[in-house]
């Protein structure tokens, strides 16, 4: 048996005393794991490190194997996202967010909004957006995908301010004002409004969302706790925001 894909690099475990095993996200056989032969050394370590783009070559005898990786770098992002929080934490966060998807399932969608990602974690301002929607992506990637384009009780698409925690559907001002303290906060750049620019509070309520259903729908199901890197990433898109408001007043 043999492939060949390019993936991005989620984690590392040591096998033997020269060896690693690599797990990686791959566009077209989602997350998968292998063997890297001397993947210890020092040539190979600087390209083994989670965030690196590489090509990979898989071979095993049957499909079923573990199986060895022949890697060849692509794009190197590893040590940019070490410089900063929410590099630091994003690519974790990434990573754990992964391991919730069943091995060899293929997820396209998620690995190319992995790799914008990547792009921008170094930029919390733009990570914190961008993370949010992977969530919102993989909940919809899992089988518990929200709809945020409509309101539950009217259907129309516009002024949509509230989620039912119930329901995982949007709710517009005039429907949901009545019922607003058993409502979920759906911040405008969720809502219909992309284009808008969040604020902190937005930030937090945004993640929040996402929190709730992940622990509903995924954590408590499979009692797990959600990645210790969500804290962090969170923390590091915070102070962002607020660093931008302060310099900005």
């Amino acid at each position: 048996m043999e492939w060949r894909d390019r993936g991005i690099i989620i984690g590392t475990r040591r096998h033997g005393e020269t060896s690693l095993i690599l797990e990686v996200m791959t566009e077209q056989r989602g997350r998968h794991l292998g063997l890297v032969r001397g993947g210890r050394s020092r040539r190979q370590q600087p390209v083994l490190q989670p965030g690196n783009e590489v090509d990979l070559t898989w071979r095993a005898r049957l499909e079923d194997h573990l199986g060895t990786f022949q890697v060849e770098p692509m794009a190197l992002a590893a040590a940019r996202l070490m410089e900063h929080p929410s590099g630091i934490y994003g690519i974790q966060l990434l990573a754990g967010h992964l391991r919730l998807l069943p091995e060899r399932d293929r997820h396209s969608e998620l690995f190319r909004a992995m790799e914008v990602i990547i792009e921008h974690l170094c930029e919390p301002e733009l990570a914190g957006p961008l993370m949010v929607r992977f969530e919102l992506r993989l909940l919809e990637e899992l089988g518990f995908g929200l709809d945020l384009t409509a309101c539950a009780g009217t259907g129309q698409r516009n002024d949509l301010i509230y989620v039912s925690p119930k329901t995982g559907r949007a709710v517009s001002r005039l429907a949901g004002d009545p019922w607003k303290d058993k409502l979920m906060a759906l911040p405008a750049f969720l809502g219909g409004q992309p284009s808008a620019v969040p604020t902190a509070a937005e930030m937090a309520a945004a993640f929040d969302l996402t929190a709730f259903f992940l622990r509903r729908h995924v954590y408590e199901p499979r009692a797990i706790k959600e990645p210790d890197a969500r804290a962090g990433f969170i923390n590091a898109v915070g102070r962002a925001f607020s660093d931008s408001r302060e310099h900005s007043t």
